[in-house]
């Protein structure tokens, strides 16, 4: 473990002012706390904060971020309290220690709409302050340095999660240094053969060509040299992870990619980094197409540097980067560098991007979606992409993520003009929209006054914002849509309870739930927004507890340990009446399956998961959803008919979504509520008995369902630890 005086020595090297007292008495505080405990290997536990505060070291941050590595797991796993941080170190400290607490409960790779959720929180706290993300990402760095240490399937668990969002963050962040390294941490727990196998090539390769990177490095420094050009080179074989997914994505084995070594040339001025450009071109012949100035054009988070591909010795390929000293330290910390120090000053670097508005670009896509998924989307579509730089007619710079199309650029430049395009330009051209824009690239958009977005465009864009405006236009031109088919829940939801849903009776329930207006409860009805249950109740709660027989919910199943609650499995949704058993997960309770569940199937090696339950007897209320398939005749009247026999039957439709459609048929999946099994046989009966109906069956798989969630059942949306 580094001691405390290295520890200091070593932000002492980059901030001679450093308050060394505050950083001893953290350190001293942290071992305190930390006493007795130790991690999966064995070791003191505090190891870990201290290495997570020296690798942030690494990045020549302030003491405040160094101090709060050293402390961030003590309010979570000891009995330091957030007063006692913030009366010792400050408020800066505490809240930043906080931030981190809060940041590691949350569990990002929960399901998916937990984890859109969760990434809403990730970015809240990123954008109080964005030193809460760096130590968590020197965090996960640490731990996954030392991941050997822990059980295999909790190795596969943070290998995903730290490969799906903690290595693209850091990415996006500026930080690639750290994102290849966690990227190839992950790879060799999750493909440990392919990162051996890509790693022996280097070995063989190496053996039958000799160090090609020095004789390459060299080659460029005598060149440099010969212009009269300081500059220092410095070259490296890319990650086992990098050239895996480039063998993926090009389809090539190992022996058929050629760029597999990276050079850097940092330059004393921005002028000197042209120069460098055109002494490597007139030297080697370079690759057309792989060329990118990112000085004239920067990255988002502050990244600037030329990037070319040139055929070098023996016709191998080989990747440069040019930029300055300046530039450099931004590409090596990326956002970070706003906060580093040099000489006991905070480093005046005119690279550096301002966290605040960095974030606030960030969050400006992602912003607007209220759903969960949709957030999610845009998330990731924000996090994975690198960027095109395209054209307006008049000349105008417009930033796109790879693979944008023509319906991307048309909503970049105004909401407006991507609801009323019909065509595309590129470079004079008319292309179709689904075209990829490429670097360099001219793009003219068409408009034409009545057009609106159409449904298949939603596979044609590939940014949130786009997506997120083509689906505000489709729901508004599906509003009428939807009125109609609320009319038709409402009106048999209120025949349920022997009311008419008229004019003044929804105008009610839209005053009780603080909703504008009638139509607009009928629309969010008809998208599945509200449910008819709640409408109704709006207008007469006093119907909604006339059954006071009926078994409530929290005591429908029998056989659960004093306090324990439990939730039907979104798999076989079992009702009162059919055999089940329990499946417990920590934190979350006992999760119900139906007895012939194939879910079940997945836990036959838990059995100490496993409870025996049983349904109480007797009158359950109709709160239990299930999942009709049904298959209708496409004709006027034949879905109000369907939701009348539903009503008929005292079951209530809480949601419903359109699978399907024909000219002479709907599918459509439909949630209704019910008591037991029996009930669900007299609706399906009634249904089965419509000459309109042509199929009808239970949907025990919701995956299959238009907006269906995995939910707790499924075995790797959890832990698999007892509860």
């Amino acid at each position: 473990m580094i001691a405390a005086d290295d520890l200091i020595a070593l932000v002492r090297n980059y901030n001679p002012k450093t308050n060394e007292a505050l950083i001893r008495e953290a350190y001293d505080y942290g071992a305190e706390m930390h006493e007795g405990q130790t991690r999966h290997s064995g070791d003191p536990y505090f190891i870990h904060p201290v290495a997570v505060a020296a690798i942030l070291t690494q990045q020549r941050l302030d003491d405040a971020t160094i101090i709060t590595a050293l402390l961030h797991d003590t309010i979570e796993d000891t009995k330091a309290s957030y007063a006692e941080v913030e009366a010792r170190f400050g408020t800066e400290v505490a809240e930043l220690v906080d931030g981190v607490t809060k940041l590691t409960n949350l569990q990002l790779s929960s399901s998916e709409t937990k984890q859109a959720e969760n990434f809403r929180k990730l970015f809240m706290a990123m954008s109080k302050d964005l030193r809460v993300i760096l130590v968590k990402l020197a965090d996960r760095l640490h731990n996954m340095r030392t991941i050997d240490f822990m059980r295999p399937e909790k190795q596969a668990q943070k290998a995903r999660e730290t490969m799906e969002i903690f290595a693209p963050l850091a990415g996006r962040m500026g930080m690639q240094w750290m994102r290849e390294e966690l990227e190839d941490l992950s790879f060799k727990v999750l493909n440990p053969e392919g990162r051996l196998s890509i790693m022996r090539r280097f070995v063989t390769l190496q053996r039958e060509s000799g160090d090609v990177i020095e004789r390459i490095t060299a080659d460029m420094r005598k060149e440099l040299d010969a212009k009269g050009i300081e500059a220092d080179v410095f070259g490296r074989a890319k990650k086992p992870y990098s050239i895996w997914r480039k063998m993926q994505e090009k389809n090539q084995g190992f022996s058929r990619l050629s760029d597999i070594y990276g050079f850097r040339i940092i330059t004393r001025s921005e002028e000197d980094c042209y120069r460098v450009l055109g002494a490597i071109h007139q030297r080697w012949r370079a690759v057309p197409g792989r060329f990118k100035d990112y000085i004239s054009q920067p990255k988002t988070n502050g990244y600037r540097s030329i990037h070319t591909t040139v055929s070098g010795r023996d016709g191998k390929r080989v990747e440069a980067q040019i930029r300055t000293r300046q530039m450099h330290d931004v590409a090596e910390t990326g956002v970070a560098a706003h906060w580093s120090y040099r000489d006991g000053v905070r480093t005046q670097n005119p690279f550096a991007v301002d966290p605040a508005k960095w974030i606030a670009r960030l969050t400006e896509q992602m912003g607007s979606e209220e759903d969960h998924d949709e957030f999610l989307e845009a998330v990731k579509l924000e996090m994975y992409s690198d960027k095109v730089f395209c054209f307006t007619p008049k000349g105008e710079v417009v930033k796109l993520p790879k693979g944008a199309t023509p319906i991307d650029f048309a909503y970049s430049i105004h909401t407006r003009i991507g609801n009323a395009c019909v065509g595309a330009k590129i470079d004079g051209m008319r292309v179709p929209l689904w075209t990829r824009i490429k670097n360099g690239q001219s793009v003219e958009v068409i408009t034409a006054e009545g057009q609106v977005p159409q449904a298949t465009w939603l596979e044609i864009a590939t940014t949130g914002k786009a997506r997120s405006h083509i689906r505000r236009a489709l729901r508004e031109l599906d509003r009428e849509r939807f009125i109609k088919l609320g009319r038709e829940l409402a009106r048999s939801a209120f025949e349920h309870v022997g009311k008419r849903a008229t004019d003044k009776a929804l105008e009610a329930a839209a005053r009780t739930l603080r909703i504008e207006s009638r139509r607009e409860i009928l629309a969010r009805l008809g998208s599945a927004e509200l449910t008819a249950r709640e409408v109704v109740r709006a207008v007469y709660p006093e119907l909604q507890h006339d059954d006071t027989d009926e078994i409530s919910e929290e005591r429908a199943v029998i056989g659960l340990s004093d306090g324990q609650s439990f939730t039907r499995a979104k798999c076989c949704q079992p009702l009162p009446g059919e055999r089940i058993v329990g499946i417990t997960y920590r934190g979350h309770g006992v999760v119900v399956h139906a007895i012939d569940c194939e879910t079940l199937s997945s836990f036959e090696d838990q059995v100490d998961r496993w409870m025996d339950l049983h349904w109480h007897s007797g009158k359950h209320p109709s709160v239990y959803d299930v999942s009709l398939d049904l298959t209708i005749g496409n004709d006027a009247g034949v879905l109000g008919r369907i939701c009348t026999l539903i009503g008929e039957q005292k079951a209530n439709i809480s949601d419903l979504n359109f699978a399907d459609r024909k000219p002479d048929f709907y599918r459509l999946v439909m949630d209704v509520e019910l008591r037991d099994a029996e009930h669900l046989h007299r609706v399906t009966s009634a249904l089965e008995a419509e000459s309109d109906v042509a199929a009808v069956q239970r949907l025990r798989d919701p995956a299959r369902k238009m907006a269906g969630l995995a939910g707790l059942d499924a075995p790797n949306t959890l832990a698999p630890d007892v509860a």
